[in-house]
């Protein structure tokens, strides 16, 4: 840990103007983002007293080894750059939100031809219209029952084209739950119209559309069209079902968001009730860890940063009023930013009274149901992560703590396909956003440890390649005009994408899978780079024994460890994800065509030539003429793949495309 001493700046050196800084470990990678009204004060605050600071305070100015400083002319762009800064780097010691679970919408995607109702979960697409977020059981009968009034489609697109491709439609159209488009029951137009309909009810025209219903149902009881007037009954009934879900409990020109929290010294869980037109539609959650010194109104703006600030008002998820336990830190700032994502006023309030602040207490009472229930489950989990990499570190005699731990694994068939898969766990939990795959040819792929050698060479390569990189871009990057200039970029430019850290990030350690032999070819790796700070350890299969470099005994940890357990788990999702890449090259290397050879022919030009043939042997047979023909064919390519077949033929190379496992005749 780094004596924060050893890299304050002089008091004079830090403006008094408003900025950003920025808190770097000694690999360069940012681990914490603040803002200031006035920047020597702030950092000050860290220096003064190191000793004095709360404990996950004292424990990121000892993880850091420099900070760096960004002056901005006022607080709005100071948030603004704080935000774009969070978003880009991660640091590990800002809060994060992270939902509770996981909420499902419903969604339609008004930017296919046929608009399709489903439920969906994650990342929100562009041209799909979302309503919600709902529970899982409400959704679905949602859905269930609005299909009855607007036979909107809900089939996969698999299915839509096999009811296309067939003329028949699938059981939703046979049970009037579908419109059945696919089949020309009603035009694309017509179909558009239900979604839309669909879309227009779930937006708060409930009224409108039962209204219709009851005067459609009274003209048939006129008409003695007693059947379809008991069907409209029926969708009526259906409707109001939907509509009374959500009691009203706001006036129903409201629309808010409603937020409040309940937290203790080291968590905070948030609630927010989403309320349109006056009904609640619908509720999410959120669990933070407080990484950092920050007060209530502190979390207030970082919550709001992170929830409106990820998609801004792409789906009209911006109210106008936003409704807090507390007022958030520049408020005015805040509200301002807000108006520029809504493109109009967005009022930040604090309910004192009436119906809004009754709300305001059901919604706190459901975080302090929240943060109870999220400690019951988290504190098994959070015990055995803990005492696993406790437990590990105490049996290898480790000098650091756990923090990150990659694995390595080589997967082949009798030397053929020769694959390596690198994972990686980062307190305790996997990193699926850090798997690499390796490729390994040549000579490194004769044996296990030549395969290992090699690509712990490759991995850690790229490491330090990235670390000189970073190291000559900071020193390029340190003077104040040149921080200046790259504010007023960030400032002005908010959606430039995050760069790749690719391997910049290293391990604290390195296990293999494998014993003796392979953990001495991964520790030679290293040593040829000249790497003495990442610790290696091997896993062998028969006995579960661990190896370490150069001894002639493994470390032999109790059958019920879990540090035993966590290193088999590590292992065994190396050997998953190598196993995976391996079956999948070897799937593409099995099937060969006499198309393969032909220089300049993609894959998709040789679909188009076996669509317009029939087969390899139509494509032999035609001219150049004749294949010029062809979708994307053009003279020269035709003259290639003529020459091609005609050089094959003196050769007397007139082998079929095969699969090479079954021995099946694929193109005839």
């Amino acid at each position: 840990m780094a004596d924060p001493a050893s890299y304050r700046p002089q008091t004079g050196e830090i403006p008094i103007n408003p900025g950003v800084y920025r808190f770097r470990d000694p690999h360069g990678r940012v681990i914490y983002v603040g803002k200031a009204k006035s920047l020597r004060s702030r950092l000050n605050s860290y220096f003064a007293n190191p000793a004095g600071l709360l404990p996950k305070t004292h424990a990121m100015v000892h993880a850091a080894s420099s900070v760096e400083w960004t002056v901005v002319s006022s607080e709005l762009e100071s948030l603004q750059l704080e935000y774009t800064w969070i978003k880009e780097f991660k640091p590990r010691f800002n809060v994060v939100f992270r939902d509770d679970k996981t909420y499902p919408y419903l969604a339609l995607t008004m930017s296919e031809k046929l608009p399709r109702v489903q439920v969906m979960r994650g990342d929100r697409r562009k041209g799909t219209r979302y309503f919600g977020p709902y529970t899982a059981g409400a959704i679905r009968e949602t859905m269930d029952t609005l299909l009855r009034v607007f036979p909107v489609r809900s089939c996969s697109a698999g299915v839509l084209k096999r009811a296309q491709a067939s003329g028949r439609p699938c059981l939703l159209g046979y049970i009037d739950k579908c419109s059945a488009p696919c089949v020309g029951r009603v035009t694309p137009e017509e179909h558009r119209a239900l979604a839309e309909d669909f879309c227009a009810f779930m937006g708060g025209e409930a009224k409108r559309f039962i209204s219709k219903l009851e005067k459609q149902m009274a003209e048939a009881v006129a008409a003695l069209d007693y059947e379809r007037a008991a069907r409209l009954r029926d969708d009526i009934s259906a409707l109001r079902k939907v509509f009374e879900r959500n009691a009203v409990v706001l006036g129903e020109d409201t629309d808010a968001d409603i937020f409040a929290l309940h937290e203790d010294e080291l968590e905070a869980a948030v609630q927010v009730f989403h309320v349109r037109g006056g009904r609640v539609r619908g509720q999410r959650g959120w669990v933070v860890e407080k990484v950092e010194d920050a007060t209530t109104p502190d979390l207030v703006e970082h919550l709001l940063q992170q929830v409106y600030g990820e998609d801004g008002d792409s789906h009209g998820r911006l109210p106008r009023e936003v409704l807090v336990p507390v007022a958030p830190s520049n408020a005015a700032e805040l509200a301002q930013w807000l108006g520029g994502l809504r493109g109009a006023k967005v009022d930040i309030r604090v309910p004192q009274r009436g119906d809004k602040a009754a709300l305001m207490s059901t919604v706190r009472e459901n975080a302090e149901h929240a943060l109870k229930l999220h400690k019951t489950r988290r504190a098994g989990d959070l015990t055995v992560r803990s005492q696993a990499l406790q437990e590990l570190q105490e049996a290898l005699d480790l000098p650091v703590a756990l923090l990150r731990i990659e694995c390595f694994d080589v997967s082949h068939v009798q030397g053929t396909n020769v694959v390596a898969s690198m994972v990686v766990v980062e307190d305790g939990l996997p990193k699926k956003s850090d798997y690499r795959k390796f490729s390994v040819t040549g000579a490194a792929a004769t044996d296990d440890t030549a395969a290992m050698h090699d690509v712990l060479t490759r991995r850690f390569r790229h490491y330090l390649q990235d670390k000189t990189a970073q190291v000559e871009a900071a020193a390029l990057d340190g003077h104040q005009a040149a921080l200046d200039a790259a504010a007023d970029a960030a400032v002005l430019d908010t959606t430039t994408p995050a760069p790749r850290t690719k391997f910049a990030y290293p391990p604290n350690l390195v296990v293999v899978d494998g014993g003796k032999p392979q953990v001495n070819a991964a520790a030679r790796a290293l040593a040829d780079l000249g790497i003495d700070d990442v610790y290696v350890v091997g896993l062998a299969k028969r006995l579960e024994e661990v190896w370490l470099p150069d001894s002639d005994f493994p470390v032999i940890l109790p059958r019920t460890s879990q540090g035993l357990y966590l290193l088999q788990r590590i292992r065994d999702e190396a050997h998953r994800f190598a196993i995976s890449f391996h079956r999948q090259k070897r799937g593409k290397a099995m099937t060969v065509s006499a198309l393969d050879g032909v220089p300049g022919l993609g894959e998709s030009k040789r679909k188009a030539l076996l669509a317009h043939f029939g087969s390899v042997k139509g494509v032999k047979a035609a001219s150049v003429n004749e294949l010029s023909a062809a979708k994307g064919i053009g003279p020269a390519l035709a003259t290639a793949i003529a020459t091609h077949f005609s050089s094959d033929a003196a050769a007397g190379e007139t082998a079929p495309a095969i699969n090479m496992s079954t021995g099946e005749i694929l193109e005839t």
